[in-house]
């Protein structure tokens, strides 16, 4: 007698006419709840914001006043097709990949920090 340790005891087999296990059209279907759940709550979203991101990226113009992944703020000066020059202080120029960036900020942002 172990008062510690529960004592193990062996399951009776199962009657004749018990109910077996469930359907598997019901397993079937359940799976399917379930990828269409994860499309919803997480696959959907995560295309639409890369895509987003995309479109941002291709409608990049000089002038334009940007954040970087990095947390740079700054102005674009020249425009290339992977990467983009930001002018981030007077005379200091950055060169950044086109998908670094974060943001593009509305027009003054950079004035009013």
């Amino acid at each position: 007698m172990n008062f510690l340790i529960s004592e193990a005891w062996a399951e009776a087999p199962a009657a004749a006419g018990a109910p077996g296990q469930g359907s598997p059209v019901v397993t079937f279907i359940m799976l399917g709840v379930l990828f269409a759940a994860f499309y919803f709550i997480l696959i959907r979203p995560q295309a639409k914001r890369a895509k987003e991101h995309k479109t941002m990226i291709a409608a990049l113009a000089k002038g334009d006043e940007i954040l970087t992944s990095g947390g740079i703020l700054g102005r674009i000066t020249e425009l290339g097709d992977v990467y983009v020059t930001v002018e981030i202080a007077d005379g200091v120029l950055v060169k950044v990949q086109r998908p670094a960036i974060q943001a593009v900020l509305p027009k003054g942002t950079i004035k009013a920090v």
